[in-house]
């Protein structure tokens, strides 16, 4: 248990009528809570091989219990997560691993981004849990430049938010390994999130490698600030399934929840902080000034769409584009 904060009970809210998910919500009580909040957090996750010891879901598990866990704090809803991921080439092969092309990934995003906002989630914060932070941007940017209507729109990889609470002990972290993949930090912050699912008596060790000598190339979470990140290359390291078969990368054997526990506190201080800095800015209702994030509309055209479809002189999202491309 954290010491600030009250995570999500065993088993999680992803099945529960407990006010934090989008759809497990009626019409009736999405409504009353756009009243309320008008801030969606859309947890972005993967279905891939982590080891013996974890599940194929960590990634999405990782980041619904953030967001759980801030959503109960403060009032604002979560959509049940993406469960399958872009991957990159590295991945590709590995049995439980489901990997979905870039454009289909992007494509799907963006228009989830444009149901929620159709829906009147207009502020919305993707929480990424998975390496694919190189693609969930150009999903951003496909809705903007398709719709160009205002709103607040961010993609959160929760490991860019504590780098220092993931680095190893070298580097002034807690950890003895670097962060690579379904390793002593992953499985550390998995079983601080939901012990549950993880079975370290199944947990193996690997050793990680590459082609190159150190100081080019970054691990994940592009932490050390290396000058390749470790997704902006193919051929400097080995494919995961040719040397890599056992599903992870590191030393999971030395994962312990309490490495992990106050990088999961300064994360849900982080997204706390972030959410009250965009809902002071931008209350309830309001949003940054049309004038100044678009010219495709003027403040009246636009005031149909944001009335929404249901609303007397409303326009439901699509009466602008459909979102195929």
């Amino acid at each position: 248990m954290a010491k600030k904060w009250k995570l999500p009970p065993k088993g999680g809210h992803l099945d529960r009528a407990s006010g934090v998910y989008f759809q497990n919500m009626t019409m009736k009580e999405a409504a009353a809570r756009l009243k309320k909040c008008d801030l969606i957090i859309i947890p972005v996750g993967s279905t891939e091989a982590h080891g013996p010891h974890a599940c194929y879901g960590e990634d999405t598990f990782l980041v619904t219990r953030m967001a759980e866990a801030v959503a109960k704090k403060v009032g604002c809803t979560v959509a049940q997560p993406i469960w399958y991921g872009s991957h990159p080439y590295h991945h590709i092969g590995m049995p439980g691993t489901i990997p979905i092309d870039e454009e289909t990934f992007t494509a799907n995003l963006s228009q989830v981004m444009a149901g929620f906002w159709n829906a009147g989630f207009r502020k919305q914060i993707l929480l990424n849990g998975h390496g694919q932070e190189y693609v969930i941007p150009t999903a951003i940017h496909r809705f903007t430049k398709r719709f160009q209507v205002p709103g607040v729109f961010v993609n959160l990889n929760w490991y860019y938010a504590i780098p220092q609470f993931c680095k190893d002990k070298a580097h002034g972290g807690p950890f003895d390994t670097a962060f690579v993949h379904g390793d002593e930090v992953e499985t550390s912050f998995s079983l601080a999130l939901f012990p549950e699912m993880i079975k370290m008596k199944d947990a193996v060790d690997t050793e990680p490698t590459g082609f190159m000598p150190p100081g080019h190339v970054d691990k994940a979470g592009n932490l050390y600030q290396l000058p390749i990140p470790w997704y902006a290359h193919a051929g400097l390291g080995p494919i995961e399934i040719a040397q890599f078969p056992e599903g992870c990368v590191g030393k999971s054997t030395r994962a312990k929840a309490s490495k992990a526990m106050p990088g999961v506190e300064a994360l849900l201080d982080y997204l706390e902080k972030l959410f009250h800095d965009i809902m002071q800015k931008w209350p309830v209702g309001k949003l940054p000034p049309v004038e100044k994030v678009t010219q495709r509309f003027t403040d009246k055209e636009l005031q149909a769409y944001l009335k929404g479809p249901l609303q007397k002189g409303g326009k439901h999202l699509y009466c602008i584009a459909w979102p195929a491309y």
